[in-house]
Order: structure tokens, then sequence, then C-alpha cells
């Protein structure tokens, strides 16, 4: 086993690194480590001006300033790894420079059109339709990632309570209320889901319309899908409905904390990307009502 290797089962087994990142982590230090054998090194160099001219090589290959900077993240945190191993005496990440990221605002869909999609749009009463309907719902009502939507079980329903546990990343489990209509929806959907589920053990909340557990790739074609009818913009992702729960409840006056806390964030920074979009509509009406502006 080599110490990328190591490395890496170290992330998922002591901290809990999610299969993506994972995943991610992987192709970054393969990638570094082809850079270093094309340029005639042994191994991994891990000098600070190898590294330097890795990125150098990235910009020039057209990769984004934020592309860079996930990479060399993923570069220092296996070199903290090396560090605490004893394999290495310092971070040589320290001394490289990084390209200057520009401000990304995040995309949203807006609220009227949101209304349109869960309002008026026929999803069907058919098991597809109406768990296609619950997915999109889910996403925008509670704005977890969709990896947490898959991750979700039967157990993580509180009927009760009116609300949703969800386990984000690295196991931290979050409480997130819900709505009487959707809990409602929910309880539709699990009618018609334990139709569909032959396997009493299968405790999977979202599953295919053969009973299977939900993947990747099927939530995604589901956004997907649907934003379409909605929505000019170019990605149409999960991810966007969790940008459009965060952006509408700012908009309508949440506070940023409690934010923070129902998007699982670590760190309030992650969570103030989204005044941006706030300020903007602010913007626009102080330019429409200030007799002045």
């Amino acid at each position: 086993m080599t110490r990328i290797d190591e490395f890496l089962k170290y992330l998922q087994a002591e901290l809990r690194y999610a299969k993506h990142t994972i995943k991610a982590y992987r192709t970054d230090l393969n990638q570094f480590h082809a850079f270093c054998q094309d340029a005639d090194q042994e191994g991994m160099d891990l000098h600070f001006r190898t590294i330097r001219s890795w990125v150098v090589f990235l910009m020039d290959a057209g990769y984004s300033s934020r592309t860079v900077h996930r990479k060399l993240t993923s570069l220092s945190t296996y070199c903290k790894y090396l560090i605490k191993e004893g394999h290495l005496d310092s971070n040589p990440i320290d001394k490289v420079l990084k390209p200057k990221l520009n401000l990304r605002i995040p995309a949203f869909v807006e609220e009227a059109k949101m209304d349109l999609l869960l309002n008026d749009f026929e999803f069907g009463e058919d098991f597809t339709g109406i768990r296609n309907r619950l997915v999109l719902d889910l996403l925008y009502q509670t704005g977890m990632r969709r990896s947490e939507l898959i991750g979700l079980k039967t157990g993580s329903i509180n009927r009760e309570e009116r609300s949703l546990k969800v386990k984000g990343k690295r196991d931290k489990e979050r409480i997130i209320p819900l709505h009487v209509e959707l809990v409602a929806a929910i309880e539709e959907y699990m009618e018609r889901r334990n139709e569909v589920v032959a396997d009493s053990s299968m405790d999977q909340l979202i599953v295919t319309k053969k009973g299977g557990p939900a993947y990747d790739k099927l939530i995604y074609r589901i956004v997907e899908k649907y934003l379409a009818m909605v929505t000019t913009l170019d990605k149409k992702s999960p991810h966007v409905l969790r940008h459009t729960f965060a952006t509408h409840m700012l908009n309508r006056g949440a506070d940023l904390n409690a934010i923070k806390e129902l998007l699982g964030h670590a760190s309030l920074s992650a969570t103030q990307v989204y005044t941006h979009n706030t300020y903007k509509k602010l913007k626009s009406i102080y330019n429409q009502a200030h007799p002045r502006a």
C-alpha cells in the first residue's frame, strides 16, 4: 500500500470524509505525482518550487483559480498527514503563492419560478411522479446536499416533531424543521415506496422505481429535468436548489447564523456568500424606489 493509499484510508476511517471528497483527493494527488514524473522527478517531489511549477502548469492548462486552490488544498492536507506521521518536517504549501480567487456568486432560481414549478406543474400520480416531486421539495425546502438526500433513512423523519435528521459531512448530524405539507408529502410517498420496495430491510428513503437505493446520477437527472422547465441557468444541479434555499431564506429576513446551521456549514464565512445575492436585490429595490437613486 502506497502512502497515498494510506492517506486516503486515513481520511475515510479517521476523518470520515465523503466518498466524493476522497475521490477528488486521489485524482489531485495522482495528477501531481504524474507531473513530478514528467518533470524527471523520482516519485512525488514535495519541494515548494516543484509545487509552484505545478501551479503554473495548471493555470497554463486552463484550470480555474478555484480548481487550483482545491488541488493545493488536497496536497496540503496530504502534507499535514505526512508531518503527523513523521515523514515530513514542514508544509511546503505554506511557501506557495496561490492564484487570486474571483468572487463566485451562487446561481439560484427565482422565487416565482420555483412557485411555478411546484404549484403549477403536473408530476403525475404514479410512484415516479410522487418521488420526483418529493426530491425537489426536500432539496428546496431543507437546503440539504445531494449526498445527504441519498443518505436519508426511513427513520430520519420525525413526524410528531415535524423534523428531519440529516447526516452531513464527517457524519455530523443536524435537525431540520419540516413544513406540515412536506410531512404530508413524505407520508404519501412512503405509502407508494412500500409498494415498490421488496426488501423490508432496505431503509433508504429515496428509492428507484424498481425499489433499489437512489444514486447520484438519478437525483441529478431529476433536478436537471424539472429545472430546465422553468430556468435558463447553465447549471441545473441539486446544488442550485441548495443555493436557492439559502438565498430565498435570506431575502425573506432569515438570520444568517440560522441559515448556517440549516445548511450544516462549519463556518459563517461559507454562508456569507449568499449575502451578495441579497445585496443585488436590495440595490435593485433602492434604485427603483428612492427618488434620488
